[in-house]
């Protein structure tokens, strides 16, 4: 597809508040030959936008691609903005004014529909009339303000302001609370969102005697009971006049989009919501339908990414589960986060391996599998935990932009993702502690070697190899070094440790891999010659191991020397116990020694 690429940057890349002004914009986008890519800018599995305050995003993601960049409420501060713009990017805000950053911005006039919803409540013979609301956003503020001049152009005191706390559900229980502990001051209420008037409806009960009046009109509203009354912002238009100044080669500006006011049951007009046509009748069953598909989908998303692990979740092939029709993986390089290795793809043909700037992720196959004119768009998400920041997921997808903010596609893949990335780096972490654990518990600390209990095992293993085979033969040698205790005294136990290591080493590098070298302790030494071809091959190897271990050792630049005293049993002639063949090699090994003997034999 020919045509600009506009990016939109946002908390949440859907929702029935971002989802819709990224539809409006995509919308506007099509007819005008372009194409939008959203990118969501807080860390996957965010429960709310408000809650999490304004990310951290620094990256300039997908900069290479795009014309424009659009940044909704709360997606990113101007600093990042204003560098896009210095590189080259028309930057337009929405509700927010950044015309101070030379940004131009799409603002909802959220005092006209707000005044006209006060002025019908007072019709109805309101006079104390609150208004709630999160009013740390821009545009609550300004439906605020909306509220006060109204009320006060009639006279009547503005004085029952309430904090929600935040936009959603949870935030109108806060308010019908705080309501409930004033005694219920007031006769009716504006709210700063619908989920707020929402919460509160729940919380008081559907019959409650306050007037409510939401604000945003998502498609939720006309099917509550009572249908709520609220205010209409025209997301369609909004994303449209975004568009208009993405194309716009003008100076900052400010654009205001009217709202307006939509009364029905739970402003006290009774009659004015449903009965349900038939068309909206269809259109409840349809996002009924929706709303199941999209439970399963996450139902089956986290069983594949959470449950057994029976592939490689960077694959990509778990996308088959969700409306995605393509996408790609870029993890991180290294620490500075400039570069991304693509390590996984899902039917867009993205080549695998390819390393590249972040600024041109994704790679442009993504973009030609985007069938705008079908709704479908590029989407990106962080794929980061509390543990690890560990990529980008790219996807070509439809827009979801009729579920609460957060809970779409994209948000809940990147959070299933990275926790499955977690979970692979938990268990490696594991096995390689237990391969440790076990590897500790087996072998000497000092020089590597077997200890007894691995020792006895491998034992065991010869002497039941001779129990069955009469022509099956083993040796165990037992030896310790002549002269170990003047070295420690004389240099120092570092030194000690320095030569039994050393001693170690020539004793692995003397013997057949099928052999087995331990230290049971102190300085001594057991070899197990495993399948001894004739019986007397073990007189070589004695040998071998009393001049090796016998020559000189140069440790800290000081030479040293010292002996050893080997004793040797013999597994045949009916004996093939070897807890009784390493007695008779240690009492071989004695008399050696007290004869002054290198190596005797039982």
């Amino acid at each position: 597809m020919s045509g600009r690429t506009f990016g939109i940057l946002s908390p949440f890349v859907g929702g029935d508040y971002y989802g819709a002004i990224i539809e409006g914009v995509h919308a506007a986008a099509a007819r005008g030959g372009d194409r939008i890519m959203a990118i969501q800018t807080l860390d996957p599995g965010a429960h709310s936008a408000d809650r999490a305050g304004v990310p951290d995003f620094r990256h300039p993601i997908a900069w290479q691609h795009l014309a424009g960049l659009v940044v909704l409420p709360g997606a990113v501060d101007t600093a990042y903005a204003v560098q896009a713009r210095e590189a080259g990017l028309r930057v337009v805000f929405v509700a927010q004014d950044a015309t101070g950053a030379g940004c131009s911005s799409v603002l909802a006039d959220n005092r006209s529909g707000v005044r006209e919803a006060v002025a019908h409540l007072i019709s109805h013979g309101h006079a104390e009339i609150a208004f709630a609301g999160y009013l740390a956003h821009f545009d609550i503020r300004e439906r605020y303000e909306g509220y006060r001049a109204e009320m006060l152009a009639h006279g009547l005191d503005p004085a029952l302001l309430y904090d929600s706390e935040d936009n959603h559900e949870s935030g109108g229980e806060v308010v019908a609370e705080k309501l409930l502990k004033d005694g219920m001051p007031a006769t009716a209420i504006v709210l700063g969102t619908d989920r707020n008037a929402i919460g509160l409806i729940d919380r008081l009960g559907p019959d409650t005697a306050l007037a409510v009046v939401g604000f945003d009109d998502i498609a939720d509203a006309a099917y509550l009971r009572p249908s709520l009354s609220t205010v209409r912002q025209p997301l369609d238009e909004v994303g449209s006049v975004v568009y208009q100044l993405l194309c716009d080669d003008a100076e900052a500006r400010v654009r205001h989009v009217r709202t307006f006011f939509v009364k029905r049951d739970s402003c006290g007009c009774r009659g004015h919501g449903l009965p349900v046509s038939e068309p909206q009748a269809r259109n409840l069953f349809a996002q009924v339908q929706y709303l199941q598909s999209t439970l399963n989908i996450q139902y089956e998303l986290g069983i594949e990414l959470l449950g057994t692990h029976d592939s490689d979740p960077r694959a990509l092939g778990w996308l088959g589960l969700t409306p995605a029709v393509a996408g790609c993986l870029g993890l991180w390089t290294q620490e500075t986060h400039d570069r991304l290795h693509v390590v996984g793809e899902f039917r867009s043909g993205c080549p695998i391996g390819q390393v590249v700037d972040a600024e041109c992720f994704p790679p442009p196959e993504l973009f030609d599998i985007a069938d705008g004119t079908a709704g479908e768009v590029v989407f990106l998400a962080p794929v980061r935990s509390r543990e690890a920041d560990w990529g980008v997921l790219a996807a070509v997808g439809p827009i979801q932009s009729t579920t609460p903010p957060g809970r779409e596609m994209m948000n809940h893949s990147g959070a299933l993702l990275a926790a499955a990335l977690d979970y692979e780096v938990t268990m490696a972490a594991l096995r390689d502690k237990e391969e440790s654990l076990r590897n500790a518990a087996l072998h000497d600390h000092l020089t590597g070697l077997p200890n007894r209990v691995l020792l006895e095992d491998r034992m065991a293993q010869a002497g039941k190899r001779a129990a069955r085979n009469a022509d099956y033969r083993y040796a165990i040698l037992l030896l310790d070094l002549d002269g170990f205790k003047a070295v420690n005294d004389t240099l120092g136990h570092a030194a000690g440790d320095q030569l039994l290591i050393e001693v170690a080493r020539r004793l692995t590098e003397l013997l057949r891999v099928s052999d087995t070298v331990a230290r049971l302790g102190g300085d001594e030494f057991v070899v197990l010659l495993d399948r001894l071809p004739a019986s007397e091959a073990h007189k070589a190897v004695c040998a071998s191991i009393a001049s090796a271990v016998s020559a000189p050792y140069f440790i800290d630049g000081r030479r040293v020397d010292v002996g050893c005293s080997l004793g040797v049993a013999l597994s045949g002639d009916g004996e093939s116990d070897p807890d009784h063949l390493l007695r008779e090699a240690d009492a071989a090994m004695y008399r050696a020694k007290s004869a002054g003997k290198r190596t005797t034999s039982r």
